[in-house]
């Protein structure tokens, strides 16, 4: 038994049976658990008090962290709740109902409605887990009205979130990307600044202008590949956005009373207060913490998750606000249906919450595995070609990220070693495209890992099934990933970007073609 619990690869053994129980029994909260306890059993060497210890210590800290409340995912979970309560009070006083109505009038056809979503996804930067829930809790009226599948909106708005974060200077991820690159920039004796070289790296990340291109490309030529086909048509056929026989995070409880005659600013009022408030509160508490008014300190600094349980307690009285304006007066929205009001809030997010527990502890689980160490020691000891290693390094992320279901759990490990890489081989000029590689197949792995929490979080806010999220998601994530991989071998040899981005749209522009040409195919048969 110890002989096998000491085996070289057992730290990627319970991530890949999770991933493999995850994808085959389409049941995430049985398959994290098997994979939770999986990882405790490797990590405490087989023995049965301390795997229970581990299992307890895993649970305890995403509460408590050396003795004082951990903020991150403690306060997570209290904004989720907290949205989720205000979202059932936007609904009740016919905030969601009336936006929608009025949205219609605007938005006239299913491909603009997709257009919408996509481009508030690429708006609203500043937090992947921020854009997550709100494009899709925006957008969601919008789309459910044109027939829009819940599942291709959870795609579009995963699409969106970790790719425009990963790219954007000012957000939470820019600065903390901008502190792992510093010292990777003096030790190359490379004379410019964190900023100037995250600036340079946006046009490098082929997985992410991969990524959202291919998802203006699906939106505007309504390219439905594999499991999205069926439920593409099966929404624009019968009207059923989403199978309603399985666990849908984020979805409201059709009994709760609904005021018909309220406004579109019951549901922009909040949602606009909510948004303020967390730019504000990030801006505030980036300056408290670094000590510099600089936009850019603020946000290297900044306390994200204390600044969305703000703007989630302002978002919630103001959604309050406009509840008890339009129904004061009215009898059956008296005491118990407030308090309805908040247990289905809670409820609908019950689901997020536990998957987002379960995410959290295996995760932790695997960090103590050494899951990253491990494929980050296989990149430090390849021998491949010098102009290879963006590519591999890309490989490894792509498996990294979506083994431990985290991009910054691969920044952090990944960046160094590939930096130290690349300055040992003394080849500055592949520094800034390796560290790229890092993002950009962090970024992958986030969108095809069923236990990544802004994938979890995009499932959410777009009230889709997780698993009928992961499932859509990837066919199209993993065309984005062979299309930057092939870019990041030209890059590699060239250390050319314009080339790299010639490659990717030239791949881009074959897909289209090949896509059109198979549904084209496909109609005309149907049509004979």
């Amino acid at each position: 038994m110890e002989a096998i619990l000491n085996w070289e690869y057992m730290p990627i053994v319970p991530p890949l049976i999770t991933l493999i129980l995850v994808l085959a029994t389409r049941k995430v909260v049985l398959s994290l658990g098997i994979g939770i306890i999986l990882s405790a059993i490797v990590v405490g060497n087989g023995q049965f008090g301390e795997t229970l210890s581990l299992l307890w210590q895993g649970f305890a800290a995403i509460f408590v962290d050396s003795g004082s409340i951990n903020t991150w995912e403690a306060f997570i979970l209290i904004f989720l709740v907290l949205l989720g309560i205000m979202t059932a009070f936007i609904n009740m006083s016919g905030g969601a109902l009336q936006f929608s109505n009025w949205v219609v009038s605007k938005v006239k056809t299913r491909r603009q409605s997709k257009l919408v979503a996509g481009i508030l996804g690429i708006i609203i930067f500043i937090d992947d887990y921020f854009s997550a829930l709100m494009v899709g809790q925006v957008s969601k009226p919008l789309t459910d009205e044109h027939k829009v599948s819940r599942a291709k909106l959870a795609y579009i708005v995963d699409a969106t979130a970790s790719p425009v974060s990963v790219i954007a200077p000012i957000s939470s991820w820019g600065a903390g990307i901008m502190a792992l690159t510093a010292p990777l920039l003096v030790a190359a004796s490379i004379e410019t600044s964190a900023f100037m070289a995250f600036i340079e790296m946006i046009p490098m990340n082929l997985y992410v202008v991969a990524a959202l291109a291919l998802m203006f490309i699906v939106i505007i030529f309504n390219i439905n590949i594999g499991p999205m086909r069926t439920h593409e048509e099966r929404a624009m056929q019968e009207g059923i956005l989403f199978d309603a026989d399985k666990e849908i995070p984020g979805e409201m409880n059709d009994d709760l009373p609904l005021h018909k005659e309220g406004s579109p600013m019951a549901l922009i009022m909040p949602l606009f207060a909510l948004i303020v408030t967390v730019f504000v509160m990030m801006y505030a508490t980036g300056v408290y913490e670094g000590g510099s008014y600089s936009l850019f300190s603020a946000f290297e600094n900044t306390l994200v998750t204390h600044s969305l349980v703000v703007g989630g307690i302002v978002g919630l009285l103001v959604s309050l606000f406009y509840y008890f304006s339009y129904t004061g007066s009215k009898q059956e929205f008296g005491a118990k249906t407030f308090g309805l009001g908040i247990v289905n809030g809670f409820k609908a997010m019950m689901p997020a919450i536990i998957i987002l527990t379960l995410a959290w502890m295996i995760g932790s689980l695997i960090s103590s595995l050494g899951t990253g160490e491990l494929l980050g020691h296989w990149v430090e000891t390849s021998n491949l070609p010098i102009a290879l290693i963006p590519a591999i390094v890309f490989i490894v992320a792509c498996i990294m990220s979506l083994a431990t279901g985290t991009s910054w759990g691969s920044f952090g490990i990944l960046i160094p070693i590939a930096g130290e890489i690349i300055i040992a081989l003394n080849s500055p000029e592949l520094l800034l495209i390796t560290i790229a590689a890092v993002l950009a197949g962090s970024v992958f792995g986030d969108h095809c890992s069923p236990i990544s929490d802004s994938t979890i979080l995009a499932s959410t806010g777009s009230g889709s099934n997780h698993i009928d999220h992961v499932m859509t998601q990837i066919p199209y994530a993993v065309i984005a990933a062979c299309i930057a991989l092939v870019g990041f071998i030209v890059l590699g040899y060239t250390t050319n970007v314009l080339l790299g981005l010639l490659t990717v749209t030239v791949l881009l522009v074959a897909v289209t073609v090949v896509a059109r040409f198979i549904k084209s195919s496909k109609t005309n048969t149907v049509t004979s």
